[in-house]
């Protein structure tokens, strides 16, 4: 449903992506992860036809995204990494104004939408949060039911409980056979949306897999409080792990899945006040894989 051949796109400063290659298939959705400026979004507009490539091609349903752009984007949904809105524009104006574009007639979506995440289009879009924006963009990209989606870091801007609403609503597209291609810098909504991933660097795919992938990579994460603070660090050195720092009166270290049992067991040697659980974030995975990958 979504492809990108061999496709360079080059800038004038000599960025971009090169070579870029991967499928979402029908029914499949897609996380597209990288930090920033590293292609993600250049690969998105040449896929919008926003931008034709210097080599290869990108097609979604068979179509070419520069020729066929004008049908493609009836069928579409999308979702920009930074969404501008039209100066002076009223939410429900702009609401009705896609609707008008995109000849939707059944507005019953459209207020399933904007109920489960709670918000009024109602005044000048120029006032709304940044949050209340990033609302009204994901409520316009899925309110004409399109089969297939390109969002652009769709959550940012985001609290968490309008996140979750967010995985939940792409979990319900998903068993109705939507294909989805996301990009994303937050690993909880990869692993629980996605069934593959692609890892963007400098603008080329370094790995494709299927989203197992991601929690293979992880560390977990532990920051552990106790009162015999240098004895604590030389225990821990001494059995061996080495991606551990002291932070204030804290120990914090993270460790592969197969070496929890092992830590645990070690600091049972010590006393221990607080340990609490710490989330790896995205940029730290691709941190860590960048470095094996150079390694």
């Amino acid at each position: 449903m979504i492809k990108v051949d061999n496709v360079t796109l080059q800038y004038s400063n000599g960025k971009g992506i090169f070579d870029v290659d991967f499928e979402v298939n029908e029914g499949q959705v897609m996380g597209y992860l990288g930090p920033n400026g590293s292609g993600k979004t250049t690969t998105i507009r040449a896929l919008l036809g926003f931008m034709k490539p210097n080599k290869g091609a990108c097609t979604i349903n068979g179509m070419d995204c520069i020729k066929d752009a004008p049908e493609i984007q009836k069928n579409l949904g999308y979702i920009p990494g930074e969404i501008a809105f039209l100066d002076g524009m009223n939410g429900d104006e702009f609401l009705k104004f896609m609707c008008d574009m995109r000849g939707t007639k059944d507005l019953k979506l459209q207020k399933q939408l904007l109920e489960m995440f709670d918000l009024n289009p109602k005044g000048k879009i120029k006032k709304f949060s940044k949050g209340m924006k990033q609302k009204l963009g994901i409520v316009t990209a899925f309110m004409h039911d399109p089969e297939i989606l390109i969002l652009d870091e769709p959550t940012s801007g985001l609290d968490p409980l309008m996140q979750n609403r967010f995985i939940e609503l792409i979990m319900e597209e998903k068993t109705r056979g939507k294909t989805i291609l996301m990009s994303s810098h937050i690993i909880e909504e990869v692993e629980k949306t996605c069934d593959t991933v692609a890892i963007i660097r400098n603008g080329r795919i370094v790995k494709q897999s299927d989203v197992g992938f991601l929690k293979s990579t992880q560390r977990k994460g532990f920051i552990i409080s106790t009162d015999n603070l240098e004895s604590a660090v030389q225990i821990l050195n001494g059995a061996g792990f080495e991606n551990l720092s002291v932070v204030g009166k804290n120990i914090e270290i993270f460790v592969a899945v197969d070496q929890i049992d092992r830590l645990v067991k070690t600091i049972s040697n010590f006393t221990i006040s607080d340990i609490t659980f710490k989330s790896q974030s995205m940029e730290e995975i691709f941190i860590q894989f960048y470095n094996g990958e150079e390694e």
